[in-house]
């Protein structure tokens, strides 16, 4: 078991590498052994090892005891009592094909493990993108209430020098005041975030959760094949479920053959006194083996007929569930290079509202500046800032998801 721990674990972590932040599987590794889901999934695949002992038994032995209340008088004497033992039998190699069906089972199971562990990872990897976009975009406001306020002493001079009006110094206040609320908004989604990702942790801590200071989109992706999907642990499921259907039915038909027990019986004879015939008082003991034969099988015709429809519709989720998986995975390759090309572009915009201040900047050093242009472009730095973090935060979500479809 513990190997394949390691295993599961490996798959899960697998994604991490894309956010190169050591942080972020930290954290993994502490929702896999918190989270009472992951948890409750590690029982169940314990509690099926566990099973594989149960089936490796043979049926309840059999004691019985009677007492003759009326005596029943032979030759060699008077029998007082009857002890028997019976054990019953499956027909040969019964019990081994009971093994492989529950090892079927073991193995269905560890997939399902599989899969949540992988599912927490992915779980745990898209909260911690979501909290180090709020914290970044954060301090870009913080940022942009820092460059209103140099923007904000030249206002006061130009006013001296009756170069700006007050209203100008008035309309920047307005605006550091709607960037300082939009920071107090972005603490509370932080504080909410961080609760939801403790509990995605299951973890009491109280304190802060730390996350990485930057990121960034890499220039190339390596390519994605989609023909990797084949190795999801959601599709491996379905084929251990189909080979433990097989199982169960090559156990159906070891079932419907014929069963047979040995069995003991023990019978104490009392001697005689009013004669001495030879083996007077003689116990009896009489061995005796017996043969259950299912003349009435429909019931295991049944049991084979649904086994066929079992895995006919094991078939068919597969093929659907492996749509499904396609459908997302294009999905999230399109939602990954758009964000890439938002990304982009955003960065585009950064330089050029830069160059826009800096122009105006050079405007106020020649006697004039209109700080409603300061505004505007202010406003536009920081969306376009806003939306470039918001790229990331996507990018490297996506990149999680694609992870968790295709990594092996």
């Amino acid at each position: 078991m513990n190997r394949r721990i390691n295993i599961a674990t490996a798959i899960v972590l697998g994604f991490t590498a894309v956010a190169t932040a050591q942080d972020l599987s930290g954290y993994i590794a502490e929702a896999e052994t918190n989270n009472p889901e992951v948890q409750a999934y590690e029982f169940r695949y314990s509690i099926a090892q566990e099973k594989v002992n149960e089936v490796n038994t043979l049926p309840d032995t059999e004691f019985g005891v009677g007492y003759f209340v009326s005596t029943p008088e032979t030759r060699v004497g008077a029998q007082r009592a009857r002890f028997s033992v019976k054990q019953m039998l499956p027909w040969f190699g019964t019990i081994a094909k009971r093994e492989k069906y529950q090892d079927a089972l073991v193995e269905t199971e560890y997939l399902e493990y599989v899969i949540a562990k992988r599912k927490l990872g992915l779980a745990v990897a898209q909260g911690y993108y979501k909290l180090y976009t709020i914290e970044a975009q954060s301090k870009v406001v913080q940022q942009n209430v820092e460059l209103l306020e140099r923007y904000k002493e030249l206002a006061l001079n130009a006013v001296e020098v009756a170069k700006a009006s007050a209203v100008d110094v008035l309309k920047l206040e307005m605006r550091q005041n709607e960037l300082k609320a939009q920071q107090q908004i972005l603490e509370e989604r932080r504080v909410a975030a961080e609760i939801q990702f403790k509990n995605t942790l299951n973890t009491a801590s109280e304190g802060r959760i730390l996350v990485v200071d930057s990121l960034s989109i890499p220039k190339e992706d390596e390519q994605i094949n989609p023909d990797d999907l084949s190795a999801n642990p959601e599709l491996l499921k379905y084929d251990k479920l189909y080979e433990s259907v097989t199982q169960a039915e090559i156990l159906n038909r070891q079932e419907a053959a014929p069963k047979w027990g040995v069995g003991l019986d023990y019978i104490p004879v009392s001697e005689r006194t009013d004669m001495f015939p030879a083996d007077n008082g003689k116990d009896i003991v009489m061995p005796m083996v017996s043969v259950s034969v299912p003349i009435f099988n429909s019931k295991y015709k049944s049991v084979s007929r649904q086994n066929e429809l079992r895995q006919q519709e094991l078939d068919a989720q597969k093929a659907q569930r492996l749509n499904t998986l396609k459908n997302l995975l294009a999905e999230a390759k399109q939602n990954k290079n758009t964000a890439r090309i938002n990304f982009n572009t955003q960065k585009q915009n950064i330089a050029q509202a830069q160059d826009a201040e800096e122009i105006l900047l050079k405007s106020y050093e020649t006697g004039s500046i209109d700080f409603n242009d300061v505004l505007d472009i202010q406003e536009l730095q920081l969306e376009f800032q806003l939306k470039q973090l918001q790229a990331v935060q996507t990018y490297y979500e996506q990149a999680a998801l694609i992870n968790y479809l295709t990594n092996i």
